[in-house]
């Protein structure tokens, strides 16, 4: 794991202020590769690279970048792991390559040699951010992986281009306009994230997931990136070939390519440990990681002092069960409030997942022991586990064929009462109440519930259970296009049912620009790499294929996931509500963090930043 970052210019950059200004692109990114450093640069063809190192594989020099290939036509950095590299290095060695070292950073180049470039990255099984230069072509490509599980920013002016792991590794380059995208601005108030290809930026873009982006002159605008892996043309792919099997023949099959997945995420030259909740994501990582070692796995849990958010019981249970090291932090109000101050340092863009701060805090306590740590990331999106696809799907399908009178009065009926109100009516009849339909903060998902009648299309009505601000346009200053790849998902006709354009809309918006970018920033910050077996391509593809009935059922979700994990933990360790990696981030923000939160919105200095208007958001914060 490490960082990246680059120069590509048609201008004059001598090769001292060319050396230096990549030195002081990778400074920033010293957190995501503290072991060693590497810079390259031809300034003779306008490109040079920076790299940070963080030593998993092959912890020799051998494994220093910048890396040029044997013939010297490929110049490589590279983010992230490529999990299947010894197999590719047996293949290669029978066509004749040789190797000095051990790295899967030397067989990416020889498969580059061998395949060329969008042919080598195809037969990659990992996560993975690279830049390499094709001397011969005098062209500079960038990738990203298939499912975004690592980051590539890129930025341009006329003659000027940059790339790197991190927004800061831009802002250090010689040249970074920092005007707003407005359009962006609203896209994170309403999602509490900013989706690819946009930055909070206008001159600065996220490469999007699974997509190669090939430059060959840096004076002209930068042409489309493309696609050699798509998680809608695997969706596509997947529901046209159905698996034919039976229930047993699926359970064995996911449980093949989810040990296949944590195996060759075990592989490391340094201590692998996972972070463990308790829920049914991370406890099947954890006991298919157990179940192929012999040695205790370590394994982390953060725990918060408020019942309704404490998941360290229930994940000390099931460690105990498979045999793990286990360790359990305790987190209060006052830990969040020294971690919240350095979020902007963390994530360079406007980010407000509150599960961030837990994500932090589980890295610190991780890193102190292990280096890399395996989590249960994906399983939610790829075998329906949030609650908006268990109820979310039928409610939406009802609500839809009801006169909007009928929904306005509803929503109204439902505002009537607070949420904290309705939580306390719902305290009273809960314990008469099937565990099916037992839900978490019931008040909030009624105003939820409220906000979605509003809405005239499905699309619009799932898109409002997804929002945190529902008209964002009305707080930004300047111009600004709601539409985005989420609404223009829901709004497709592929995938045919509802559900899975509500899945497929999460896994390519949601997923790579929250949750992974979210793991990414966390576990980075502390030098820990963060391996997601979930999220091996072959797992997500196997997904596709598989019926609702293997996903939903009985009123719950990721019923195919449960049953292999069924095989290696008693059910009742993890059959429960689900919780997520949630915080009391309203008790917080009514207790120590008020005082952080009141300074930043002094009215006078929301004027004066002149993006946003004041009055509504003062308005929200006094509510």
């Amino acid at each position: 794991m490490c960082g990246i970052a680059g120069i590509f210019t048609s201008g004059a950059l001598s090769e001292p202020d060319f050396h230096e200004s990549l030195s002081r692109m990778i400074g920033p990114l010293q957190h995501r590769g503290p072991d060693d450093k590497g810079i390259w640069l031809d300034s003779g063809s306008g490109i040079g690279f920076g790299h940070r190192r963080l030593s998993i594989i092959d912890l020799s020099e051998r494994g220093h970048q910048p890396m040029h290939s044997p013939s010297g036509r490929y110049t490589i950095v590279f983010n992230g792991e490529v999990y299947n590299f010894r197999e590719l290095r047996m293949s290669l060695e029978r066509r004749g390559f040789r190797f000095r070292g051990h790295s899967d950073t030397e067989v990416m180049l020889a498969a580059c040699e061998r395949w060329g470039i969008e042919n080598a990255v195809s037969r990659f099984v990992g996560m993975f951010a690279l830049a390499v230069w094709d001397a011969e072509q005098r062209a500079l490509s960038l990738v990203r992986d298939r499912l975004g599980i690592k980051p590539l920013y890129v930025y341009r002016e006329p003659g000027f281009v940059t790339f790197g792991s991190e927004l800061k590794a831009l802002f250090a380059a010689p040249r970074f306009d920092r005007t707003l995208d407005t359009t962006a601005l609203t896209q994170y108030l309403r999602y509490l994230y900013i989706p690819a290809p946009r930055t909070i930026f206008v001159k600065a873009q996220k490469l999007p997931a699974g997509h190669i982006l090939t430059l060959t002159d840096p004076s002209t605008p930068l042409p489309p990136s493309s696609a050699y892996w798509s998680v809608a043309e695997a969706a596509r792919q997947g529901l046209a070939e159905p698996f034919r099997g039976t229930e047993r023949e699926a359970i064995e099959r996911l449980e093949e390519l989810l040990v296949q997945a944590v195996t060759l995420r075990l592989q490391a030259d340094v201590p692998v440990g996972a972070l463990l909740s308790g829920g049914i994501d991370s406890s099947t990582v954890i006991a298919l990681a157990q179940a192929g070692t012999k040695r205790p796995v370590r394994t982390f849990t953060v725990a918060f002092d408020q019942k309704e958010h404490d998941e360290g019981p229930h994940a000390a249970r099931v460690a105990a069960h498979v045999g793990t090291e286990h360790t359990n932090l305790i987190v209060t109000g006052e830990d969040s409030l020294a971690i919240v101050s350095r979020i902007p340092e963390f994530f360079d863009e406007p980010f407000a997942d509150p599960s961030e701060i837990p994500t932090l805090l589980v890295s610190q306590l991780a890193r102190r022991h292990v280096t890399v740590a395996l989590s249960g990331d994906g399983g939610d999106e790829f075998f329906g586990g949030y609650n908006r696809y268990v109820h979310g799907e039928r409610t939406i399908r009802h609500a839809a064929r009801l006169p909007a009178s009928v929904r306005k009065l509803l929503a109204t009926g439902i505002r009537t009462a607070r949420p904290d109100q309705w939580d306390r009516l719902y305290g009273v009849v809960e314990p008469v109440l099937p565990p099916g339909l037992r839900q978490r903060l019931p008040g909030d998902k009624l105003y939820k519930l409220a906000e979605l009648m509003q809405n005239n299309s499905g699309a619009r009505m799932y898109r409002s259970l997804l929002s945190a601000w529902h008209s964002p346009e009305s707080l930004v200053r300047g111009d600004a296009n709601d539409e985005d790849l989420i609404e223009t998902t829901l709004n497709g006709d592929t995938p045919s049912g509802l559900l899975d354009r509500m899945m497929l809309a999460d896994q390519r918006v949601y997923l790579a620009d929250d949750l992974l970018a979210k793991v990414d920033r966390a576990s980075m910050a502390v030098s820990l790499e963060i391996r997601v077996p979930i999220l091996d391509h072959r797992v997500v593809e196997f997904s596709f294929r598989l019926p609702r009935s293997l996903k939903i059922r009985y009123g719950q979700g990721k019923w195919l996931l449960r049953q292999v994990l069924y095989r290696h933990v008693p059910r009742e360790l993890v059959d429960r509500p689900k919780v997520g990696f949630s915080v009391p981030i309203d008790r917080w923000l009514r207790g120590p963090l008020r005082p952080w939160a009141e300074d930043l919105l002094v009215p006078c200095d929301l004027e004066r930043n002149g993006a946003v208007c004041a009055k509504p958001i003062l308005s929200a914060w006094q509510k």
